[in-house]
């Protein structure tokens, strides 16, 4: 059990590492670099950059338990056939070419992060990982019901998988200290919104609970899917 609000983590209390995955969503040089799409929206990547080293070290003790890692980029084909109208119209206000693209130098999970080939890599172009993925089929296919959540930002691409999750009915717990938004009050929000409801959107703990109940589980074996899925 990881102590959480607004209950413990899982809510029947029983931890399974085979059954859970930490999803890492988005921790991508262009959202994480200071020349990349973040940074141009006018956001200051540093409260990102914040969480680095407590995603590494989720990320570590994950692996240690058994727990499945899936990373989600975000971007568009390089010939951006599958970017929309608006989305090019909403590009072409801020002077955004060149980013959040699939062949750009901003599209890579950034290199402070240790991504290995048994990892999972989910490449989305919506908020949601869920959307125009193959990442629900992924995670029924594993027998993996609840799901860790990580990266940025808090109130757009984790929030939207989150909620897409919960309704999928996957049992969801949010990082507190392990996402981050450009914007502290969104970011403030979005995570009081986990909680509302009596967890309708599950629940909330900080990295340390979380790293405390990972360290009492037995050494776990890594995770037997390895492949990324665009």
């Amino acid at each position: 059990m990881i102590p959480a609000q607004p209950f413990a983590f899982p809510y029947d209390g029983r931890f399974d590492p085979a059954a859970t995955a930490l999803v890492v969503i988005d921790m991508q040089r262009d959202f994480l670099s200071p020349d990349g799409y973040f940074a141009r929206q006018g956001y200051d990547p540093a409260p990102l950059r914040a969480i680095i080293a407590v995603v590494a070290r989720l990320i570590d003790a994950c692996r240690a338990a058994g727990v499945c890692i899936i990373h989600t980029r975000q971007g568009y084909r390089a010939d951006r056939a599958d970017m929309t109208p608006y989305e090019k119209w909403r590009r072409a206000q801020r002077g955004l070419e060149g980013v959040l693209l699939r062949d750009s130098p901003g599209f890579p999970i950034i290199p402070e992060l240790d991504v290995r080939d048994e990892d999972i890599v989910v490449d989305k172009t919506c908020n949601s990982a869920f959307t125009y993925t193959d990442f629900e089929h992924i995670l029924r296919a594993q027998g993996i019901t609840h799901l860790m959540f990580s990266g940025c930002t808090t109130d757009v691409c984790v929030h939207t998988t989150l909620r897409d999750a919960c309704d999928r009915n996957f049992q969801c717990l949010t990082i507190a200290d392990a996402c981050a938004s450009g914007d502290p009050y969104a970011h403030e929000a979005a995570l009081h919104m986990v909680t509302v409801e009596f967890g309708v959107w599950g629940c909330l703990a900080d990295s340390a609970a979380v790293l405390q109940a990972l360290g009492s589980l037995p050494a776990g074996v890594a995770h037997p899917l390895s492949r990324e899925i665009s």
